[in-house]
C-alpha cells in the first residue's frame, strides 16, 4: 500500500532487503509556481484588455519558448549559438507553407498543429547542421553556427521560391476546419493557442533539464575531459541538446508565423540570433527562470521601448554594458541573491541602500538620456528646428544651458551613485559574513 500523496521508487537502499521501497513526497513548492505560471498565463489577457496589450503577451509567449530553447544551448551545455534564429525562422517557413497548403485545402491538419509542423522543420535543419556543427566547442562552435546562420540568411534571398524574396510569405490562419467555432481570427483566441503551447513548451524543457541527458549536458558544460574519460562521447550529448533546442526553436518560430501572418528572410538573420543572446544573458543563463524573464524584455524594449525613442539600441547596449559589469549573472542572479538574504531575514536592512541606488541611478540616466536624446534629434529631425520635448521639459539642442544641465544631472548622479555603491558594498558584505557564520553554527548544531 502507498501512503497517498507520495510516489514509490522501486530503488532498494544500500544493505536493505528486497521489499524495501523508497517514498518520495510530492514537491508541493513545485507545484505550486506551476499552477500560479499556468494561472498567470490564463488570467494576463483578462487583465490587460486592449489588443495592444493581447499583442504583446502573445509576442512574450512566442520569446519565452525561444529564449529557453537558446538557453538549453548557453546555460545548460555551455554552447554560445549565434546562429539559433536559422532553426527558429526556419520552422517559420516551414509554418507558413503548411498553412498555406491547410488554406488550400492540400493538407487535413488543424492550423493548431502548424506549430509542430515548424519544431519538425527546426529538429531536421538541426540534424543536417548540426552534425557539423557540435563537433567543437566554445569558440569554434561559435564561430561554425555564426558561418551557418550568415550562409542561411544570405540563401534567403537566393531561393526566392520558398523564402519568397524580400517581400516574404504571408498566409492566413483563418483556415482548415473550425472545431468548437475558434477561428483564430480574434487575437485573443490565437493568444491562448500561444499560452497552451508556451506553458507546455516550458515545462517539457524543465522536465528535460532533469533528464539523464540534460545532466549528462551539464556535465560537459563544466568539465568536458572527465565526460570523456567515463566514457561518454561530448559531441554526442552536445549533438542530442542541440537537436532538441532546435525543435522548441522552431515551435516558437510557427506560433510565429500564425501571429503575423508573414515571414521574412529577418527570422533567420543574425541580428536576430543577436537578440536572443542579448536577451537571454540579461535575464539570467544560469537560472531556468532567467530567459522568461529575458524574454518579457525583449518584447518590451521591441514593440514598447522602440515606440519612445529612436535611440532604443543605444539603451539597450548600455544596459548590457552595465549588466556584465555589476551582474553578469543577469536579473535572475540579483533575485536569488536577495532571496537568499531574505531567508535570513536581512534583507529589511537593505532598503534604504536599494533606495539610494535606485534614485542615484535614475539622476544620472535621466541626464545622459537627455543628452542623447539631443544628439540624435540633432542628427535625424534637423528640420523640425534644435527644441525637443523630453519628459515634459523642454531642450534645445542648439542651447549651451540644456548640454550644462544634462551634463550637470549625469556627472551629479553618477557621484552620488558609486558613494551609494561604496557605502552598499560594503554593508552587502557584513550581511554576507554574517549569514555564512550563521550557517556554519546551523551545520554544527545539526
Amino acid at each position: 500500500m502507498g501512503i497517498p500523496g507520495t510516489s514509490p521508487s522501486p530503488i532498494p537502499a544500500a544493505g536493505a532487503h528486497a521489499g524495501y521501497y523508497e517514498f518520495r513526497p510530492i514537491n508541493i513548492g513545485r507545484w505550486i509556481i506551476w499552477s500560479f505560471f499556468a494561472l498567470l498565463l490564463g488570467v494576463a489577457p483578462l487583465v490587460f484588455t486592449s489588443s495592444l496589450a493581447h499583442t504583446m503577451l502573445s509576442q512574450m509567449g512566442i520569446a519565452i519558448i525561444v529564449c529557453l530553447s537558446y538557453n538549453m544551448l548557453l546555460g545548460q551545455g555551455g554552447m554560445l549559438s549565434f546562429g539559433h534564429a536559422v532553426y527558429s525562422g526556419m520552422g517559420s517557413f516551414l509554418a507558413i507553407h503548411t498553412l498555406n497548403l491547410v488554406s488550400k485545402g492540400s493538407l487535413p491538419i488543424p492550423v493548431s498543429l502548424v506549430p509542430v509542423v515548424g519544431g519538425l522543420a527546426g529538429m531536421l535543419f538541426a540534424v543536417v547542421f548540426g552534425w557539423v556543427t557540435t563537433k567543437k566547442a566554445a569558440t569554434p562552435f561559435a564561430m561554425i553556427t555564426l558561418g551557418v546562420g550568415e550562409l542561411v540568411w544570405a540563401s534567403a534571398l537566393m531561393f526566392p521560391e520558398f523564402f519568397g524574396g524580400e517581400g516574404g510569405i504571408s498566409g492566413n490562419r483563418v483556415a482548415g476546419a473550425k472545431t468548437f467555432g475558434i477561428t483564430f481570427g480574434p487575437q485573443i483566441q490565437l493568444y491562448y493557442l500561444i499560452a497552451v503551447y508556451t506553458f507546455v513548451c516550458t515545462a517539457a524543457m524543465f522536465a528535460f533539464t532533469r533528464t539523464p541527458l540534460g545532466r549528462m549536458l551539464n556535465a560537459v558544460r563544466d568539465n568536458p575531459e572527465r565526460v570523456e574519460f567515463v566514457g561518454y562521447n561530448t559531441q554526442i550529448v552536445r549533438y542530442l541538446a542541440f537537436i532538441v533546442a532546435a525543435f522548441f526553436a522552431g515551435v516558437s518560430g510557427g506560433l510565429a508565423a500564425l501571429n503575423f501572418e508573414i515571414v521574412t528572410s529577418e527570422v533567420v538573420s543574425g541580428p536576430r540570433s543577436g537578440a536572443y543572446l542579448l536577451f537571454t544573458f540579461l535575464g539570467g543563463a544560469t537560472f531556468f527562470f532567467g530567459p522568461i524573464i529575458g524574454a518579457v524584455l525583449m518584447v518590451v524594449a521591441f514593440v514598447f521601448l522602440s515606440e519612445v525613442t529612436k535611440a532604443w539600441l543605444l539603451y539597450l547596449g548600455l544596459l548590457f554594458l552595465f549588466m556584465v559589469m555589476y551582474a553578469p549573472g543577469g536579473i535572475a542572479s540579483l533575485i536569488m541573491m536577495n532571496l537568499r538574504v531574505a531567508s535570513f531575514g536581512r534583507l529589511r536592512e537593505l532598503w534604504v541602500s536599494y533606495l539610494a541606488l535606485g534614485a542615484t541611478a535614475l539622476l544620472a540616466l535621466l541626464g545622459a538620456a537627455g543628452m542623447i536624446e539631443m544628439v540624435y534629434h540633432l542628427k535625424l529631425n534637423p528640420a523640425l528646428g534644435p527644441q525637443l520635448q523630453f519628459l515634459g521639459i523642454t531642450l534645445n539642442a542648439h542651447g549651451v544651458d540644456s548640454w550644462f544641465g544634462c551634463a550637470f544631472t549625469l556627472l551629479t548622479g553618477l557621484g552620488l551613485f558609486e558613494l551609494t555603491r561604496r557605502t552598499f558594498v560594503h554593508q552587502w558584505g557584513r550581511i554576507q559574513e554574517d549569514i555564512e557564520k550563521e550557517i556554519k553554527r546551523r551545520e554544527a548544531m545539526a
